[in-house]
């Protein structure tokens, strides 16, 4: 069979990737490469100068005694202390519940049937934009649900879910509301930031205004590609797969929803009295507003809202009948972190060895006086950046341990050179997000080649690569478009979180 030049390249590409070991794997071997590099750059007495400070930093030999004295007795405090870990275990409890229940499928399939036809793909990549606030409801469920609505009006059912696959996991980095992804990677590259600055502090909003952007952006773009080049491409389809009738909500899920809408409602009430007031009992201490608990505290919030629909909604559609019923929802979250725990154990040691070694800031250091030589200019640089994560992203699929493994660089590269740890993590969300849809490295890649061969039975990667690659190269275009105004306004990232040191 003839394999066209795409075909050898994706295949080439899902080879290498496949035989790259398992991220807790590669984070293991990352930290002893570290010690033994630590090693070598002492005996060269390698060093970097402070360019603000005038601080002398030298290569540290880990494998010294001292070091090796280090190494043993913090290993469990590296684990513990590492940033990400409790505000993900927390912010996971609240939304566990709420997806354990059933309240976020439910509010995806309710969002989806109950729109007007001609809003109906801009509706499907929306959703699935938003759905990203759980962890994978919009894969298993909102991608087929688009393909069987689809169908139902006469459309081509993979260009639904096209659609959907676009919004989320094209749009994996953008939300109206805070995710799980936004406190993980900021904890991140407040581990990063603190090679430079031990009191830097990244905010779980950090990028939040400018991901609110990106979310109508992304949802626009979506479906304009969707109208305009995936469905005319496609055709009409001439199947044999017969419309599924699409279950509408029943009575007692109408109630549920009803119930958990009313006390979001009561809670936002809430928030914005303790808020509003400048005499707000959640305002500041010095009555500021970016330096509320709320904002501090934006994980908690979460945990509570999400945990407090998701309890109403079980407990109207019966679902939790008792507190056993809700711990054992919580606990069916938690058994999603397994995998989690176990690489934020080996990530954890790798960051702190790169921060001991001292070689994380002599590389930043070093790199940032080498690109701030070739003086080519913010823009130029984070579209490098992009483009340079969106390549990492074929070969790495998890975006948690890719910025585990690239903050500790280019968060401290991008402070010596005067920006902010908020504004490098905005620029690799863009590059992670733009290509996961032709990444055969996303975790969820093979299902959504499984749900295309139910309409098409010779799908396969190249079809679903030359179904999502329209998409990729139009949310790249759109996403730095919408970068440069952003850069060349000066607008915050997020609440506080600027673009200039």
């Amino acid at each position: 069979m003839k394999r066209n030049p795409v075909s050898i390249f994706l295949n080439s590409v899902e080879k290498v990737g496949n035989a790259l070991p398992h991220p807790a794997t590669l984070f293991g071997s990352f930290a002893i490469i570290v010690l033994i590099l630590s090693a070598i750059f002492a005996a060269f007495d390698s060093s970097a100068v402070h360019p603000t400070t005038g601080e002398v930093y030298k290569a540290i030999n880990l494998l010294s005694r001292d070091g090796l004295h280090m190494i043993l007795i913090k290993m469990v405090k590296n684990f513990t202390d590492f940033a990400p870990l409790g505000i993900v275990l927390v912010a996971m409890l609240g939304i566990g519940l709420a997806e354990n229940s059933g309240l976020i499928s439910v509010t995806i399939r309710s969002f989806v049937l109950y729109s007007p036809e001609k809003w109906l793909t801009f509706v499907i990549v929306f959703a699935g934009i938003m759905s990203n606030l759980a962890s994978s409801v919009g894969y298993v469920v909102l991608v087929p649900l688009a393909g069987t609505i689809f169908l139902a009006i006469g459309r081509h059912p993979i260009a639904g879910m096209a659609a959907a696959f676009a919004g989320v996991s094209g749009g994996y980095s953008a939300n109206l509301v805070l995710g799980t992804i936004d406190p993980l990677l900021a904890g991140l590259s407040e581990e990063a930031a603190h090679l430079v600055d031990a009191s830097y502090h990244v905010n779980p909003t950090a990028n939040y205004f400018f991901m609110v952007a990106s979310t109508i952006l992304i949802a626009i773009l979506g479906t304009w590609v969707t109208e305009k080049i995936v469905i005319p491409r496609l055709g009409k389809y001439t199947g044999d797969t017969e419309y599924e009738e699409v279950r509408r909500l029943n009575k007692i899920e109408k109630k549920g929803l009803k119930r958990a809408l009313f006390a979001f409602l009561v809670f936002i009430i809430l928030l914005l009295i303790g808020l509003i007031p400048e005499n707000g009992v959640l305002r500041g201490t010095d009555g500021s507003f970016l330096k509320s608990p709320v904002l501090k505290g934006v994980v908690a919030v979460l945990f509570l809202v999400a945990g407090l629909m998701g309890l109403i909604y079980g407990i109207t559609t019966k679902k939790y009948k008792n507190d056993s019923d809700v711990m054992k929802g919580m606990a069916e979250s938690m058994k999603t972190m397994a995998s989690y725990l176990v690489l934020v154990f080996f990530a954890a040691q790798f960051v702190q060895y790169f921060n001991w070694s001292n070689l994380g800031i002599i590389l930043a250091i070093n790199g940032a006086s080498f690109i701030g030589s070739l003086n080519i200019g913010l823009i130029p640089l984070v579209i490098l950046f992009v483009i340079f994560s969106g390549t990492i992203n074929l070969v790495m699929g998890s975006a948690s341990a890719k910025w585990a493994l690239l903050a500790p660089i280019f968060v401290p590269m991008f402070m010596f050179l005067g920006y902010t740890p908020e504004l490098t993590q905005v620029v690799y969300r863009i590059g992670d997000s733009v290509t996961n849809i032709i990444s055969p490295m996303m975790s969820f890649f093979a299902l959504i080649i499984v749900f295309f061969e139910k309409y098409d039975k010779k799908s396969g990667i190249g079809t679903l690569v030359a179904t999502m690659l329209p998409y990729s190269v139009v949310f790249f275009i759109g996403w730095i478009i919408l970068l440069i105004i952003w850069l060349l306004l000066g607008w915050q990232l997020g609440p506080g979180a600027g673009i200039h040191l």
